[in-house]
């Protein structure tokens, strides 16, 4: 919804970008009866293939390499978020700085990513970067507290640093949840900065996360530790009249 609410000329690019990293997800997070090593590594040699010759037989490497082109998408963001794929193979643990690398490498640079395609100008991209960051982070951050049961039940991974799963309370939940927020807050002031074009689209996401924050941070750590979260999808049409009116109303 977030990505059909943009203006139409970013819809092909936008979709490339997370053809991209959801593929790239999918082969450490599913393909688990494969070398799934070998997979991403020739996964990352057709991709960087696939820029340098500017097409690829892989359809969704060639729209990539497509947006990569036009947009002049950094290369250091695309190594970092390959590198971040790489972690989910070998690290089940994270300490402070290896978490920190994972957020920027899986959630930043899709935010920056994003970013270099709705801003003309460098200046205006360069203005807006930490601001993009944040909203990655807190996106990111949100989808491990919703995945807490799966990523270690069925992957056998902790992002939170130091996080014991068996021990995790309410407290240290708080804890994550306030971090969070700082995010959102520096997150909406890109926001609020972005041009109109984008703007819709961005905030109708921030909004949903928004909503599915606020259902996990209501609840008791035990009940996510059992289930998944998930917004109704009354709810997220809720959101999306709200997130319109903000819009048309220019209160956001």
């Amino acid at each position: 919804m977030g990505i059909k609410t943009l203006n139409k000329k970013f819809h092909k690019p936008i979709y490339a970008i997370y053809g991209f990293v959801r593929f790239a997800d999918e082969i450490v997070d599913s393909f688990y009866n494969h070398n799934q090593k070998n997979l991403l590594q020739e996964f990352k040699k057709e991709t960087y293939k696939s820029i340098e010759r500017k097409i690829s037989l892989n359809p969704i490497l060639n729209s990539f390499q497509i947006c990569v082109n036009k947009y002049k998408i950094p290369r250091d963001l695309i190594d970092s978020f390959l590198y971040s794929m790489e972690m989910d193979l070998n690290k089940k643990k994270y300490n402070k700085l290896n978490y920190e690398k994972y957020i920027y490498g899986s959630a930043e640079v899709v935010g920056l990513m994003c970013l270099k395609i709705f801003c003309k100008k460098e200046s205006e991209y360069n203005s807006l970067k930490k601001y993009a960051k944040s909203l990655g982070s807190a996106f990111q951050k949100i989808n491990f507290l919703r995945d807490l049961k799966s990523d270690y039940n069925d992957r056998g991974r902790l992002y939170f640093p130091n996080m014991n799963y068996l021990t995790l309370n309410n407290k240290e939940k708080k804890t994550i949840e306030k971090n969070i927020l700082k995010d959102f807050s520096s997150g909406l002031i890109g926001i609020k900065k972005l041009p109109i074009d984008a703007k819709f689209g961005v905030y109708l996401t921030y909004s949903y996360y928004l909503k599915l924050f606020n259902k996990i941070s209501n609840l008791d750590v035990k009940i996510i530790k059992q289930k998944r979260i998930r917004i109704s999808n009354f709810y997220k049409f809720i959101v999306f009249i709200k997130s319109f009116i903000f819009i048309k109303l220019n209160l956001i």
